[in-house]
């Protein structure tokens, strides 16, 4: 029967229809628009504060702050993946998406997500060298070496997820195809298939181990090593200072991988679906509201130069008539 109904491999006829959150009651999809579009509006404009403030004003022009731009910039391309055809389902209840957009989507949102762990492990690697090598650093981490770390991030994470997205493609599908999720996720656009999805199903779940846990392991190498030169210092406002140039990235690396771990126990537990689709949702949303949250509260230099172009004048003629 199956065959009968299945259309071929790669059929760019299919369409897709995405489920949302399957046991959501009508009456709460105007709320939960209203949520999300909160979010979105939050992680554009942290995120767009922070790309301004670390342009505009020069002492914030140092090899810390070039990646966080690259940070910021990925969550808004990592979230405008996603989240607008979520507020469009929830408030016009539009479920479709064609098979080229379908797929670029499922591309995007894995490249992204690919781009921000690798970012992540270059961040830690500056605060490496600044810390464990500080002569070193102005020759180690020269604007050549940010653009070519920063390049290399983003040209293996869009390069990564090509082969698995490739081959999913491939895959056939009925003329409409059911997909329970609110986006067009590898995992789910693989079970909405009429194929035999065991190879892919572990392909994906493979890529995802190598691209989660390797940059963790070099993230917690560097830390380790930061660590050990940390409490070789022998004042105690030497090693709080040391400390706190990592604390905000620390915390991102935290929130990201809290993330990861909150969408890894949702799919392998025995939990019902509107679970596992709100694991990948609050993985998809919440490391890009934290972000710019974080680098404002935690990191002087990002708040008083977010704060001097939000009140349009200059901290040093604060008081002058």
């Amino acid at each position: 029967m199956d065959n009968v109904t299945c259309n071929g491999s790669g059929d760019s006829k299919t369409i897709f229809y995405l489920t949302g959150i399957p046991s959501l009651q009508n009456s709460l999809f105007l709320p939960v628009f209203f949520l999300f579009l909160l979010f979105y509006l939050l992680i554009l404009a942290g995120n767009t504060l922070i790309l301004a403030a670390v342009v505009t004003e020069p002492s914030l022009h140092k090899p810390m702050y070039f990646f966080l731009i690259n940070l910021s910039a990925l969550d808004i391309l990592f979230t405008t993946t996603t989240v607008p055809k979520m507020l469009s389902l929830f408030l016009l209840g539009d479920r479709f998406l064609s098979f080229p957009a379908c797929f670029l989507q499922m591309y995007l949102f894995h490249s992204f997500s690919c781009s921000e762990a690798f970012i992540l492990v270059v961040m830690a690697y500056d605060r490496y060298v600044a810390i464990c090598r500080p002569l070193h650093y102005p020759v180690h981490m020269t604007p050549q070496t940010n653009t070519a770390l920063a390049a290399s991030a983003w040209i293996t994470a869009l390069l990564l997820p090509i082969p698995a997205v490739a081959q999913t493609s491939q895959m056939a599908f009925n003329s409409i195809a059911y997909i329970y999720h609110c986006f067009c996720d590898h995992l789910a656009v693989v079970q909405a298939s009429c194929s035999d999805t065991s190879p892919q199903t572990l392909m994906g779940f493979c890529i995802a181990m190598v691209v989660s846990f390797l940059p963790l392991l070099l993230v917690l190498l560097s830390y380790a090593r930061i660590l050990a030169s940390v409490l070789r210092i022998n004042s105690r406002e030497g090693r709080s200072k040391a400390f706190s140039t990592c604390s905000s990235h620390l915390l991102v690396v935290g929130t990201y991988y809290s993330s990861i771990a909150i969408a890894y126990v949702a799919y392998r537990a025995e939990l019902p679906l509107d679970f596992h689709i709100m694991g990948n949702v609050v993985y998809a949303i919440l490391t890009p509201v934290l972000n710019p949250l974080i680098y404002t509260l935690r990191n002087k230099d990002v708040k008083a130069a977010i704060t001097k172009i939000t009140c349009h004048r200059d901290p040093k003629n604060v008081g002058k008539p």
